[in-house]
This record gives C-alpha cells, structure tokens and sequence, in this order.
C-alpha cells in the first residue's frame, strides 16, 4: 500500500483506534441493513408486477412533480453509488439490496425489465420474501409478462 493511502486511513479513522473503526463498521453494516428491509417491506406486493411504473405523484402540479422527480434521481444516484460501494470486499453493508432499491427510485429507460430479472433469481425472491414475510407482508408478485424463465438464469 503506498505511503500516502495509509497516511489518509489514519487521517480518515482520527482518534477511533481499531475498536472504533470495527464498531462504525458494525453500525454501517447494521444500519444499511435495517434500511433495506425497511424499504422491502413498505414495497406493495404489485411494486414490480407491471411492465410500466405507477405514476410519479399524480395530482400534484407540474413543478412539484418535476422538483420531486429530480430530488428522487439525486437520491438513486447517492443509493447506486453507496451500494457499489457496499458491495466492495471488506466494505459492510448490503451492497446489492442497497443497488436495487437506487435502481427502483431512478427513472432510467429500460430500468423495469433489469429489477425484474433480478427480483426473479431465485435466492433474490427468496430473500426479499422471507424478508416481507417476517413482518407479516405477502410476497412480490412478478406475475406480470416480461419475466422468463429463461431471464431468471
């Protein structure tokens, strides 16, 4: 490791110590997580059945809606990329739910057809299921057509 990345882990870390350091990287991992089932089970079970996502606040004026729009990427992107991070080795935190639940926020064409595959996979459903089922919320429902079987693998 060059000189210079240890001197700025220290920097970064300041007065922690490594007890310090391992208890904000527990607090990280245990609150990325309860976020994550927080937002899983708040999903309606029909979140991903349709090919098409529901209306972004209906009823509400243009600029609301525009200003909410914007506001609503700004914070996929900061998911998206706080879950790639996530996702590094030695990095806590749920990396890939955090990536979905950035990925289901943004407005990006084609988006709908990538989080159902991914929902689809088998250990994924399972997981969010059983996740949904713990606090008594029935499971997602990827009824609707645009998810193959063929897709899922």
């Amino acid at each position: 490791m060059p000189a210079g990345c240890g001197e700025w882990a220290r920097h970064c870390a300041g007065g922690l110590g490594l007890w310090g350091v391992v208890s904000l990287s527990l607090g990280v991992a245990v609150a990325s997580l309860l976020f994550a089932a927080f937002v899983v089970v708040r999903w309606p079970a029909h979140q991903f059945r349709d090919e098409l996502p529901p209306p972004f606040m209906p009823g509400h004026p243009r600029w609301q809606r525009r200003l909410g729009r914007l506001a609503k990427n700004l914070g996929a992107v900061v998911l998206v990329l706080a879950g790639l991070i996530m996702s590094l080795p030695g990095v806590p935190g749920q990396g890939l739910l955090v990536i979905l639940i950035g990925l289901s926020l943004s407005d990006l064409p084609g988006k709908r057809g990538v989080e159902r595959r991914l929902i689809a996979r088998p250990l994924v459903s399972r997981t969010l299921n059983s996740v949904r089922a713990r606090f008594g919320r029935p499971p997602l429902d990827l009824g609707g057509p645009g998810v193959r079987e063929s897709a899922v693998l």
